[in-house]
């Protein structure tokens, strides 16, 4: 989730991670869906597994949302998304939208791979087998924007330098597929990445005046962009042909500007553009001084393209948001962070040096892994082991969850996380429940503002188990988060019959007996 993770929220709780009552009120609400009629709410249709198999047969495009009903994401996009089903329905093909409860439609959230709220699929003419994923904006006019390149034709044919000319000048940014003939398996895969990057406006051309007047021999896709370079070519290999996910990926990353500036209208583009590493320069935009450091920052940038996307914050703008996250006021600008996407860490230079020679020599560093981690760790508060919950830090959590003496059960959470304050009361009364027992240990750590070295955090909350004794055993929590299922794992010694642990072994961290004990206190877990 990396510093994604501050600005989109998935909510990537399992089904069986929602509040106890919720069986209740599915088993309600299984008992009214036992008929094939199709109702609706607010212009959508209310899907179950009794009518799911009438709906495909009755609409040729069906865009279905699962959600869970806890899910603020899938709150904020209900009316986004009646507002969307509004519009197609009303279209020369008309597309129809459903939803279905994935919390109460158990068997429907398998059959299609649920594992996230909201995720939407569309069904075309009745194929219950491959539907399509949703890969749009969640707003209404990314709905049907992206439903409307399905139901046309995905590329503009442009038959003469003057239809041309006029396209290429329409938006910022264009593709253009040109084909000596349209009807070749290059054509037709280039075809199908036009109707999934529905964000650039695609078209196509066969015409040797075209070939001629664009400089061109063979198949060739071009990118026109009105920034940058200002052109891009990727020739189709006569071999190879033209791979789909391949030119998806290119078109992602060549469509992005050389360095990016971190905006509301930006930040769908950076992250989904999927390079794996992210460089940060983090700078007040209204300092001259500061700003006249973007100079080196770009000189670095186009050795890197692919591999590292480089993004300007304005420390006093729209970054403001993401600063905790890295441990940051708006005081510590300028300065440089480097972060790993598939695993969130961040690097930052001994001393921050903003020249092209500097920046790219720390970039190769870190890819070729000759620099550490930078690891945050908020200060432990005073009265961290007073309470029947144990409040851990980055500097405290080695010596609490791998004492072997103790059975350690760690909430991992983030502060704006909804499922986390959902279950906080809960975690509560645990820690309550067990606060006399002198092997078990309730904990919990803001995994926002502090960061381990061998273990990953990818979603809110995420429930461990350390186990006493040697070998630094993790277990990882995956059942239902309620205050009897958590008192039967640990009681159980760190297991449930009707679900075996994933256990997983965490190396010995060669820093952790330089770590001081927290202040107030002359033993691990003192007074538990």
């Amino acid at each position: 989730l990396f510093w994604l993770l501050v600005l989109s929220l998935a909510c990537l709780g399992p089904a069986l991670g929602g509040e106890e009552e919720d069986g209740e009120v599915v088993a309600e609400e299984e008992d009214n869906m036992l008929s094939d009629e199709l109702g609706e709410e607010d212009g959508v249709l209310v899907l179950h597994e009794h009518n799911f198999a009438r709906a495909l047969s009755e609409h040729q495009l069906l865009l279905v949302e699962f959600y869970a009903p806890w899910c603020g994401h899938c709150q904020r996009l209900a009316p986004a998304f009646a507002q969307a089903a509004a519009v197609l329905r009303n279209e020369s093909i008309p597309a129809w939208l459903g939803k279905v409860d994935a919390t109460a439609q158990v068997a429907l959230a398998n059959e299609f791979g649920i594992t996230s709220y909201p995720t939407l699929k569309l069904f075309r003419n009745g194929n219950r087998t491959h539907p399509v994923a949703y890969t749009g904006h969640m707003d209404a006019e990314g709905i049907v924007h992206w439903v409307r390149r399905r139901t046309s034709p995905s590329a503009t044919l442009l038959q003469d330098t003057d239809t041309a000319a006029a396209f290429l000048s329409s938006q910022d940014l264009v593709v253009v597929g040109f084909f000596k003939d349209l009807g070749s398996e290059a054509a037709q895969a280039f075809y199908e990445v036009a109707s999934e990057v529905v964000d650039v406006p695609f078209g196509v051309a066969e015409a040797d005046e075209l070939f001629q007047a664009y400089g061109l021999s063979v198949d060739t896709i071009c990118l026109f962009k009105k920034f940058d370079e200002g052109r891009t070519d990727f020739p189709v290999d006569p071999a190879r042909g033209l791979n789909v996910s391949e030119l998806t990926q290119l078109l992602r990353v060549h469509s992005l500007e050389l360095v990016m500036e971190f905006t509301n209208k930006t930040s769908d583009q950076i992250f989904g553009a999927k390079i794996p590493h992210h460089m940060l320069l983090f700078l007040n935009k209204s300092s001259p001084a500061q700003l006249a450091l973007r100079d080196g920052f770009q000189a670095a940038a186009g050795a890197f393209r692919g591999k590292v996307l480089f993004v300007v914050v304005d420390v006093t703008g729209y970054g403001t948001d993401v600063l905790p996250f890295f441990g940051l006021t708006p005081a510590d600008a300028p300065t440089l962070r480097l972060v790993k996407m598939e695993n969130n860490r961040k690097y930052r230079m001994e001393q921050d040096t903003f020249s092209d020679t500097a920046i790219r020599t720390f970039i190769q560093a870190v890819l070729d892994g000759k620099v550490k981690p930078h690891l945050l760790s908020a200060e432990p508060p005073e009265d961290w082991d007073t309470g029947p919950v144990k409040v851990l830090v980055g500097k405290t959590f080695e010596q609490v969850a791998f004492d072997e003496t103790k059975n350690v059960f760690v909430k991992f959470y983030a502060p704006w996380c909804s499922h986390c304050q959902a279950m906080a009361a809960a975690w509560e009364e645990l820690g309550e429940r067990y606060k006399d027992h002198e092997d078990i240990v309730i904990a919990k750590l803001d995994a926002t503002a502090n960061e381990l070295e061998d273990i990953i955090i990818n979603g809110f909350p995420t429930l461990h188990y350390f186990p006493a004794g040697p070998g630094r055993k993790m277990v990882e929590y995956k059942s239902a988060r309620d205050v009897e299922t958590f008192s039967k794992f640990l009681e159980n010694g760190g297991t449930l019959p009707e679900e075996p642990p994933v256990v997983s072994e965490v190396p010995p961290n060669p820093r952790a007996r330089d770590a001081p004990p927290p202040q107030g206190s002359s033993q691990p877990l003192l007074g538990r």
